[in-house]
C-alpha cells in the first residue's frame, strides 16, 4: 500500500507544527515553569489537589533541557515515554515537510495505546498515594 504525497497545505501545516513545537520548547527551556506564572496549571490539580499523570511534565522538560535528569524524572517519571512520542511526531512532521510523507503510525497499535493509557492511569493513582514508596512519585 503506497502512501500519497502531502499537499502544499498539509506541508504548510506540518511546518507550522514544527515551528510551534520549537517555540514551545524554547519557552519551556528559557522560562522556569516553577516561577513563571503564564504556564497553565493542571485543572485536576487546581480543583482537587490530586496530580494527574501529566502533572510535572513542563517542569520536567525544563529540568531536562538544563541537564538535570534526576529532577526531570522526579517531576514525572513517565517523561521518557513522552520524549519518545514527541520525537516521533516531530520527525514525522519534518518528513512531511521534506518529502511529503511522514512516518507510519502503525507503531501506535491499539494495544500500544491502551498499554500507555493503562500505565498512565496506574501512575496517576500511585503518585497520589500518601505513603512510602509512592511518595517518590508525588510533586
Amino acid at each position: 500500500m503506497s502512501q500519497t504525497t502531502a499537499s502544499t497545505f498539509e506541508r504548510s501545516l506540518a511546518a507550522g507544527g514544527i515551528l510551534l513545537g520549537i517555540a514551545g520548547s524554547l519557552a519551556v527551556w528559557y522560562f522556569n515553569p516553577s516561577t513563571a506564572r503564564f504556564f497553565p496549571i493542571c485543572p485536576l490539580y487546581a480543583l482537587t489537589g490530586l496530580s494527574c499523570p501529566g502533572c510535572g511534565l513542563t517542569r520536567g522538560f525544563h529540568a531536562l533541557f538544563h541537564g538535570d535528569i534526576g529532577t526531570a524524572l522526579h517531576f514525572n517519571v513517565l517523561l521518557p515515554f513522552y520524549i519518545l512520542i514527541f520525537a516521533y511526531v516531530f520527525v514525522s512532521l519534518l518528513l512531511i515537510v521534506w518529502r511529503g510523507r511522514g512516518l507510519s503510525f502503525r507503531l501506535f497499535t491499539p494495544a500500544t495505546v491502551y498499554g500507555f493509557l493503562t500505565l498512565s492511569l496506574l501512575f496517576g493513582v500511585l503518585r497520589n498515594l500518601p505513603f512510602y514508596p509512592f511518595t517518590f512519585f508525588s510533586l
